[in-house]
């Protein structure tokens, strides 16, 4: 529930369309609905104006398609990250709406309409494994109301004459995502030639001593470039949800 469908309920008593049991009875789900294994933040989206999201990993299907037919059930927009084809066809058993976004793993209904017009999100990849991972950044961000949301892919630093003629492109960017494995150093480079705000995702891709993403973590934690922020690895989520944040 959020802060429009409460102020719709109040106005309906005020108008005597509504008794005020009924109302109580309409905001019973608040502050949290409790289904034994989750108690589900349904305030979050009054109190924060996003939604609380399914994170899928180390939950059931079962656990899973329940959470998402009762955020769906509360009128809420249902997010599911992580998420398998078993966990979609599930979901989509309980709601038809469901959607899945396969590469970036992401099982949606309904998203949040963007009240802030013309601003652009460009998402950036040194290379084609990246991929799924900033996807995952790009579809979070569209689904939490992200106006314009641009992709660049596979413009790492072993060819950085594919980046250099992008310049005009990030800088019409009001924000931009960087995903990267191997070094992780594509996210100081575009630091470095745009005055726009940088959010770095390292992801696990890489040989051996890439450490499953560790060297590119720190890579970015230690950028030279300012206005860079690190989320932590394969984390293409937390990007775009920060990203919707700051527009």
């Amino acid at each position: 529930m959020d802060r429009i469908k409460i102020k719709a309920v109040l106005e309906r008593v005020q108008e005597n369309s509504m008794t005020v049991p009924e109302a109580l009875e309409t905001f019973t789900s608040l502050p949290y609905e409790n289904l034994d294994f989750a108690k589900l933040d349904t305030h979050r989206m009054l109190r924060t104006g996003f939604p609380e999201v399914i994170f899928c990993k180390g939950k059931s299907t079962a656990q899973i398609s329940e959470i998402a037919k009762k955020l769906a059930d509360l009128k809420q927009p249902v997010i599911a990250t992580k998420a398998s084809d078993e966990i979609y066809q599930a979901i989509a058993g309980v709601n038809g709406k469901a959607v899945y976004y396969d590469v970036a793993r992401i099982v949606a209904i309904g998203k949040i309409e963007s009240k802030k017009k013309n601003k652009k999100i460009l998402v950036i990849t040194g290379g084609t494994s990246d991929i799924p991972i900033a996807e995952e950044a790009a579809v979070t961000a569209e689904l939490l109301g992200g106006d314009s949301v641009e992709r660049l892919y596979d413009v790492g630093v072993a060819g950085l004459h594919r980046l250099t003629g992008e310049i005009q492109l990030m800088n019409s960017a009001d924000a931009i995502i960087v995903v990267a494995g191997m070094d992780g150093a594509l996210a100081s480079v575009v630091g470095g030639l745009t005055r726009k705000p940088v959010i770095a995702v390292p992801t696990s891709i890489g040989y051996g001593s890439s450490f499953e993403g560790l060297a590119a973590l720190l890579t970015m934690l230690n950028s030279c470039a300012p206005g860079v922020a690190v989320m932590n690895i394969d984390n293409g989520f937390g990007a775009g949800h920060f990203v919707a944040r700051l527009n």
